[in-house]
């Protein structure tokens, strides 16, 4: 992992609020090669889908005119993003109902890019980040490369807006084994697989599977980042 995004994520892991993170993913977007970036976060269950949050750098001649047309109504992503956590890459194909509002990001500047989103199950709300850029198409390597991090800040955004809603159902902990516990602790310490599975007289194929085990649990892309959110939960 190189170092800016070790130290970025790290950054996005520990902030405490909206207004802290925003900077901390545009600053992400645009060491990714991106000149826009934009959170949302929607109430799919709501029949109006009215946004209960939007932050973006995007143009403001974009921004009004995406409201004044209720653009929000016919936007593909909108509709992918509250069904699926899926990545979804915008294209002319992607905006074949919606000719108007693809036309009008070709005019933006907003050429290029790709959103991503993460389902609150305690609050239903959904979050979606969405990157994009005047040249160069997203390539499927690019995406593989980014899409952990992204689904990452995607879900921690969601737990960050949840904790403002009054009546936010407060997130059940996981729970980890205590083979999971040990693990994690270890890896916490700086151990590798290898060396775990020496302390703790286990084959490194079962320890990697814990890590797997944890990794999913806890929501996370890496085993850096499992360390870091068990570290804020007060698992570890």
């Amino acid at each position: 992992m190189e170092t800016w995004k070790e130290s970025q994520l790290k950054q996005l892991t520990f902030a405490k609020g909206i207004d802290t993170t925003y900077p901390i993913l545009l600053r992400f977007a645009e060491n990714l090669g991106f000149n826009f970036f934009a959170i949302s976060v929607t109430s799919p269950q709501q029949v109006t889908k009215t946004n209960a949050l939007q932050i973006n750098n995007y143009p403001t001649q974009w921004n009004e005119q995406y409201e004044q047309l209720h653009y929000s109504e016919v936007d593909p992503v909108i509709a992918h993003c509250n069904h699926s956590m899926m990545p979804v890459i915008w294209n002319e194909a992607l905006f074949s109902n919606a000719p108007r509002l693809w036309q009008g990001l070709q005019e933006q500047g907003l050429q290029h890019g790709w959103s991503q989103s993460f389902h609150h199950e305690a609050s239903g709300f959904c979050s979606i980040l969405s990157l994009a850029r005047k040249h160069c198409p997203i390539s499927p390597l690019e995406l593989y490369e980014h899409f952990g991090y992204i689904f990452y800040a995607a879900s921690h955004l969601s737990e960050l807006f949840a904790r403002t809603l009054p009546m936010a159902a407060k997130t059940r902990q996981p729970h980890l084994s205590s083979r999971e516990l040990e693990i994690l602790q270890l890896s916490a310490g700086g151990k590798t697989a290898y060396e775990i599975s020496k302390i703790l007289s286990l084959s490194e194929r079962t320890v990697n599977y814990h890590v797997q085990n944890v990794i999913e649990k806890l929501n996370v892309c890496n085993k850096i980042s499992a360390v870091i959110a068990a570290a804020r939960a007060g698992i570890i």
